[in-house]
């Protein structure tokens, strides 16, 4: 046939493996490959195995203890801060880790949402027709991404260390109490009725998610998608509502109560959270905006004047047309934004916020397992990047165009 084409060898002989009978020469690229990976691979173990045995020698030398065993012994590190029950006199330093990370993941969890919706509203500000909106925009965009982070927590610290004292503190509304030792704020005590209530709305979650499957399947057999959102409404809200009130209806609040010089009860937001939050919150709004708008620019200008040819709102144009194809694009930066996140959230140190940065460098000082220690801190940042570069490449692949 005219349309055949014949392969290169050239192109081909570095990736077909030699047939029986064929001798291995150094002038055979596949041969040379093969030699190539096996040396980089044993000079890289080679390394490996000399930084390690040097480094067990030295601590052996010096009478320096190895292993993991510290983690069982009692910490007696004083946390101001934690997740779940915690008494220095009793709990070990594997539990004061485990808060640590619990601290870590409580302000980078906290700080990818947040800075997610302020810097899409701020990236869509950018493009907005209003002069002086936009310009608005622009100005926090180039003045927070040029300000060093650091700097921005400090500056953020100071500010709620500037709030006055708990004698005078400002009670807005009932049970919230502003002042220098944080914000105060209602808590729910909670008990088994609630966790049944959270399993029911998880499982509504589900099911309303395998609703929202099934009716998009018969939309692209019929033309015609049923409803989801009465699922949701009754699978998310009427559901755990009646799982709630068949167990009672629990709902009491802990209010915080001024007795000394402090608040007691309720639920606490340092001022070291809390400058540690707005602070990342803030700076990666700004990188997080430039990324939204440029993912809305990469969209042709014909999509825009389409759904205005049919009369379709700006916002609804936005909402519906504009953003979910923007997010193919948006989506493989933002990663890179969120990861930047997590690890900067390493910065409490600075500002006396305990994550596990901070608690790990404890345990290091009182202990002097710093190989152990240092190990610690990177498994945890490690587990905590690929974790979202695992669910932010699958949500990618997700929203991916499919060619059929």
């Amino acid at each position: 046939m005219s349309g055949a084409t014949t392969p290169d060898p050239r192109m081909t002989s570095a990736r077909r493996p030699p047939s029986r009978g064929m001798a291995l020469s150094w002038s055979d690229p596949w041969f040379r490959n093969i030699v190539w990976q096996v040396l980089i691979i044993g000079g890289i173990a080679a390394m490996i195995w000399f930084m390690v045995s040097n480094t067990m020698n030295n601590l052996e030398v010096r009478r320096i203890a190895t292993g993991f065993g510290f983690l069982g012994r009692v910490a007696g590190i004083p946390i101001g801060e934690h997740m779940v029950d915690y008494d220095p006199a009793i709990h070990s330093y594997g539990r004061a880790m485990v808060i640590g990370v619990l601290n870590t993941l409580k302000v980078s969890v906290v700080g990818i949402v947040l800075s997610t919706i302020l810097g899409t509203m701020i990236g869509i500000a950018r493009l907005s027709k209003n002069w002086l909106l936009s310009r608005l925009a622009a100005i926090y965009v180039e003045v927070i991404r040029d300000i060093p982070v650091l700097l921005q927590l400090f500056f953020w610290y100071a500010i709620l260390q500037a709030m006055p004292a708990p004698r005078q503190a400002a009670n807005p509304v009932p049970g919230v109490f502003f002042s220098n030792r944080g914000i105060k704020l209602p808590l729910l005590e909670w008990q088994d009725a609630h966790s049944w209530t959270l399993a029911a709305i998880i499982l509504g979650w589900i099911g309303t998610a395998s609703w929202a499957r099934m009716a998009k399947r018969r939309q692209e057999a019929t033309g015609i998608r049923p409803a989801v959102w009465p699922a949701g409404l009754a699978l998310m809200v009427a559901f755990p509502l009646l799982v709630w009130a068949a167990l009672g209806a629990p709902f009491t609040l802990e209010m915080p109560v001024l007795r000394g010089f402090n608040f007691q009860g309720g639920l606490t937001l340092s001022p070291e959270y809390g400058a540690l939050t707005i602070g990342l919150v803030i700076y990666t709004a700004s990188y997080t905006a430039e990324i939204v708008r440029s993912g809305i620019l990469a969209v042709p200008q014909g999509q825009w004047e389409a759904a205005g040819a049919l009369g379709l709102h700006p916002v609804s144009v936005m909402r519906l047309i504009v953003l979910p194809q923007a997010l193919r694009v948006i989506i493989p930066p933002m990663t890179s934004t969120y990861l930047s996140l997590a690890k900067n959230s390493s910065l409490a140190v600075a500002i006396g916020y305990q994550d596990v940065v901070s608690i790990a460098g404890t345990i290091l000082n009182q202990t002097g397992q710093a190989v152990e220690g240092i190990a610690l801190i990177m498994a945890v940042y490690l587990t905590i990047s690929l974790s979202i570069s695992l669910f932010m490449n699958w949500y990618n692949a997700r929203i991916a165009l499919v060619e059929r």
